[in-house]
């Protein structure tokens, strides 16, 4: 997927050991020939919905921000959907300013679905793609 989004992609690093960039959001650093590195927060679902969950709360009693509210040193969320071997990718800053104008909305059109976790309860809006997608070109208009 990475090479085909990014076609001059020299390497695609995970970041599987513990720290500050699994903490901030960074699972895969990308590095093109340029010289030019990404860095990607990867989400894979395993079936083929017709939106996308954004994580508004990781831990509902807690009141911990998602990762569409949470500051993340990522610059791309990979939203992947595993059946169809389709990905989105979701550039952050421009998702996150998406998310502030229109999340109230969303959750109220769309709802929230709930979670369980290991111990917490994780809160998700599921936005349509094709809604979040024009969002987003939206939100990178700043006037």
């Amino acid at each position: 997927m990475y090479r085909r989004a990014f076609p001059t992609l020299m390497s695609a690093v995970a970041i599987e050991q513990d720290g500050w960039a699994q903490r901030a959001g960074i699972d895969r650093l990308l590095t093109l020939a340029c010289g030019r590195t990404f860095t990607v927060d990867e989400k894979i679902r395993t079936q083929d919905w017709p939106d996308v969950l954004l994580e508004r709360w990781s831990d509902e009693k807690r009141k911990t921000p998602g990762w569409v509210q949470k500051p993340l040193a990522c610059d791309f969320i990979a939203y992947a959907y595993a059946p169809a071997a389709t990905c989105v990718l979701l550039p952050v800053p421009a998702l996150q300013r998406a998310w502030r104008q229109h999340g109230r909305q969303w959750i109220g059109l769309y709802g929230q679905r709930r979670a369980q976790n290991r111990g917490y309860t994780t809160i998700s809006v599921p936005v349509p793609r094709g809604v979040l997608m024009q969002a987003i070109v939206e939100a990178m208009f700043v006037s």
